[in-house]
């Protein structure tokens, strides 16, 4: 029996290391977070007091509103070429949207009972944008939480997109606290909420999108 040549290999799995790799970072940025805590109100008068007044104060508004965007737009493209080229590939990417939704309610929840006042209400400081209203809290960044959720459930699904998306995640982050509206304990803890949600449901949901999304070889027959 003579099978079809140039049959395509079966879509690569993420890897422990891969996986090893973000929980760490997690781990990493949730240290940080905890390290600038005691040093939030100074780092935060010296980045927005400084960018305010700045001829930055217009990219950063654009980035801090705007930012989310980017990677909505990479995370569509990735699944638009993984559901062409690599279904198991595409699954991680659906796993790790899954984890994004649920990491964006998360800190909804934790908002809610943590009830931490923004910076901009906080401190005697002009702000690029104007300061949210009372009751919409401070930590964790929902916007990092998202940032650092579709970064991650890209580069989990496509490694070589990190040069890329994390670098766009960071800056999308930090601009919370460039424009005034953030710590950076804020922007480091929805980034660390983001990568371990997003990590735990590849791991928990990657068996199941394998069956749904990978679709076994079948050899054909020549002659």
């Amino acid at each position: 029996m003579n099978f079809e040549e140039g049959s395509p290999p079966g879509p690569a799995r993420v890897t422990r290391s891969t996986l090893a790799a973000a929980l760490a970072t997690a781990v990493s940025l949730a240290l940080l977070a905890l390290v600038a805590v005691p040093l939030r109100d100074s780092v935060y008068r010296a980045v927005a007091g400084t960018i305010e007044p700045s001829p930055l104060a217009p990219f950063a508004a654009v980035v801090a509103e705007k930012g989310p965007l980017v990677l909505v737009a990479t995370f569509v493209v990735l699944a638009a070429w993984t559901w062409q080229r690599d279904r198991r590939a595409f699954g991680t990417l659906v796993a790790g949207g899954a984890g994004a939704v649920v990491a964006y309610l998360t800190s909804e929840a934790v908002k809610l009972v943590i009830t931490e006042p923004r910076p901009c209400r906080a401190a005697d400081v002009t702000t690029v944008l104007e300061c949210p209203a009372i009751g919409d809290w401070s930590w964790p960044s929902n916007h990092s939480v998202i940032a650092a959720s579709l970064a991650t459930a890209c580069i989990l699904a496509v490694p070589r997109i990190f040069w890329f998306a994390a670098p766009v995640a960071v800056l999308l982050g930090f601009s919370r606290v460039m424009v005034g509206v953030h710590y950076a304990h804020d922007v480091l803890s929805g980034f660390a909420l983001g990568v371990l949600v997003v990590t735990t449901a590849v791991v928990v949901l990657q068996p199941v999108v394998d069956r749904v999304f990978t679709v076994p070889r079948e050899p054909q027959r020549v002659g």
